[in-house]
């Protein structure tokens, strides 16, 4: 379990084709603070995975089929640049949402605008999310959570503030770049008990 509260990021360093899926190596930020071990789920761009190796800043883990055919970590190369979340601990201050790691989609970045202080971006929406994605509900994009800003047929619209623009890779992703994005799990469980 996730809060969608980004403090750190990663860079990739290596992904080594393994069967059908990738051994991805990350440098992570927050290594000493956080002292991952082997075994503990890691949000890399909202997504969870297991870390099977851990050595200083470097951390390993093994990206199977199903998560690269969700996710856009089949497109990562040595160099990008990752958001890290780890895993909440009990007793953990929750100021996001809860995000489970799981993404539901890819989805292209549409548009960016300066707003105020911040960013306005939008998003496509995937026809199998349309249902989830509620205006004032909340969707994370990249691992970090948002409120949604506002809702079209096609696409949908978050606010940045500069915070979320310095301290994630969401300040970087440029117009058509896809973006892993994760429905709210009580808009997931909703419209999945009305089928």
């Amino acid at each position: 379990m996730f809060s969608g509260l980004i403090a750190y990021r990663g860079t990739v360093l290596d992904t080594t084709p393994a069967s059908d899926g990738v051994t991805l190596k990350l440098r992570c930020e927050g290594v000493e603070a956080e002292r991952p071990q082997i075994k503990d789920s890691i949000a890399i761009d909202g997504v969870c995975l297991t870390a099977t190796a851990v050595d200083g800043d470097t951390i390993v883990f093994d990206v199977v089929p199903e998560t690269l055919g969700r996710s856009t970590l089949r497109d990562r190369t040595a160099g990008d640049r990752v958001n890290v979340e780890y895993a909440l601990r009990v007793g953990d201050r929750i100021g996001g949402h809860f995000v489970y790691g799981h993404v539901d989609a890819t989805a292209r970045v549409l548009e960016r605008n300066a707003q105020g202080q911040g960013e306005r971006v939008r998003i496509e929406t995937p026809a199998s999310l349309t249902r989830m994605i509620a205006n004032k509900g909340f969707v994370a994009v990249d691992g970090v959570s948002l409120t949604v800003a506002g809702v079209d047929r096609d696409s949908f619209e978050v606010a940045l503030i500069p915070e979320t623009l310095a301290r994630t890779t969401l300040g970087s992703r440029a117009v058509g770049e896809r973006v892993n994005l994760e429905a709210d799990p009580l808009a997931r469980y909703a419209v999945n008990a009305t089928k």
